[in-house]
């Protein structure tokens, strides 16, 4: 009782204390900071952090299983996996698919996989990874997404899998690409690592494909400081993705617990002696991808306030949309036609003729404090990492060229206020009016 009060009093403190330093700083237009991305913490998330601590439970535990159960209703689906981070869940997810487990199903060595040549590269590092080859295809430049047409042509032979995310939260033409992979035979892996809460046709995200992946990186909608998260309907994967997580173990009890499924001394397993200890059984190549309470314990304080958050991104992306509109020189993004986007970035492309330079217009928001990010990596195929990786393309890759020079992005996430997107939504107009006035007149001259 005399613990159970004292922790109440301290978690009380703690509430306090953050009060004290979150005090918030009244917006200055060029001095205030506007980060492209940012985690929205309040006091139950500092308390609760602070609880998981003094209960001193360090790895994966009761908070884990929690919030994995409240985070697979929250999508419908069977199962969610917690990781460490979300490219670990992209490697998972994956990997998954070359489980011997799943006989002629699995992926092996030299299969191809349909990918997106512009994102980021940990929806691709896991093909590589693998042993496998990637198939790059292009996008549209409104929608930054790739296309179930430009899918179609890229199936081969060979091709076993796609593997694509949903660009800055817009969502891909996910039921249609679902109905290609089904038609062919194909495994869908959906990297809605940037797109939680967005919909298709109504239907979430993350729920058309067979595994689906989360990262709750304090950039993303939300934030475990590391994190991350996979998701999928399919049991036997499901079992396939927890045993490459926890060291590739065939058993399913928990670390701490003993003989909970009553066969621990009871397996025959390659050509292990009958009786061997299933806790040190090893039917996969696996890794130690496991999270800890510490981040499970932030995902169940944040996870009550995601809708908030995803209305937030909207409403600040409508923003930035509207009064952007007609800005010359400007593309500026479109949802994809039956989607609703839980938005994670404000994307621009700066249009060859523009009269300025993507540069320019980066840096003339930058030195007004608006941080702004490249559309992640552009095209894959032209970094220095992916110049002896075998791959092969379908198609030119116009548009993600157009990405790698002339696109980047701006902040919606929740701790923008209107004042703060109407000042950079200002900013960006009027550079660009300025900017395609001073051309005009150059070449009126």
């Amino acid at each position: 009782m005399m613990a159970s009060s004292g922790k109440a009093l301290l978690l009380e403190s703690v509430r306090k204390y953050h009060h004290e330093v979150s005090a918030d700083q009244p917006f200055e237009p060029g001095v205030t900071p506007l980060l492209p991305a940012g985690a929205v913490l309040d006091e139950e998330d500092r308390a609760g952090l602070v609880e998981a601590a003094l209960d001193l439970r360090i790895t994966a535990g009761v908070r884990t299983r929690k919030f994995e159960s409240a985070f697979a209703r929250l999508f419908k689906l069977r199962k969610a996996h917690l990781t460490n981070s979300g490219s670990s869940a992209n490697l998972l997810a994956l990997t998954a698919l070359t489980s011997p487990r799943l006989e002629e199903r699995r992926l092996r060595p030299g299969d191809e996989v349909i990918t997106v040549a512009a994102g980021f590269p940990t929806t691709v590092n896991p093909i590589v990874q693998n042993g496998l080859v990637p198939v790059f295809v292009d996008i549209d430049l409104a929608t930054y997404n790739t296309t179930a047409e430009r899918v179609a042509a890229a199936i081969g032979p060979k091709t076993r899998a796609i593997m694509i995310a949903h660009a800055l939260g817009n969502p891909f033409e996910v039921a249609e690409i679902a109905e290609l992979a089904d038609e062919h035979g194909l495994f869908l892996v959906e990297d809605n690592c940037d797109a939680v809460g967005s919909t298709y046709h109504g239907r979430l995200t993350g729920t058309f494909g067979d595994l689906a992946t989360v990262s709750f990186y304090p950039a993303h909608h939300m934030a475990m400081g590391e994190g991350g998260c996979v998701l999928t309907g399919n049991l036997a994967l499901a079992r396939i993705v927890e045993s490459l997580r926890d060291w590739g173990r065939d058993c399913w009890c928990e670390p701490a617990e003993d003989n909970k499924c009553l066969k621990r001394f009871d397996h025959q397993m390659g050509t292990l002696p009958h009786g061997y200890d299933h806790k040190y059984i090893f039917s996969h190549v696996g890794y130690n991808l496991k999270p800890t309470d510490l981040q499970a314990a932030l995902g169940l304080t944040q996870l009550p306030k995601l809708n908030a958050f995803c209305a937030a991104r909207r409403r600040n992306w409508r923003a930035l949309r509207d009064a952007l509109d007609g800005t010359p020189g400007l593309l500026l993004p479109e949802p994809t036609p039956g989607s609703d986007p839980s938005w994670f970035g404000f994307a621009i492309t700066v249009r060859p003729d523009a009269g300025f330079t993507r540069g320019q217009l980066t840096a003339h928001l930058e030195a007004r404090r608006i941080g702004t990010r490249r559309l992640f990596a552009g095209n894959l195929t032209r970094h220095p990492a992916y110049q002896d990786v075998r791959y092969r393309t379908v198609g030119p890759l116009t548009n993600s060229d157009i990405v790698t020079e002339h696109t980047f992005w701006i902040g919606v996430h929740p701790n923008l206020t209107p004042e703060m997107t109407a000042y950079m939504a200002q900013c960006v107009r009027e550079f660009a009016a300025g900017a395609s006035g001073a051309g005009q007149a150059r070449k009126a001259a």
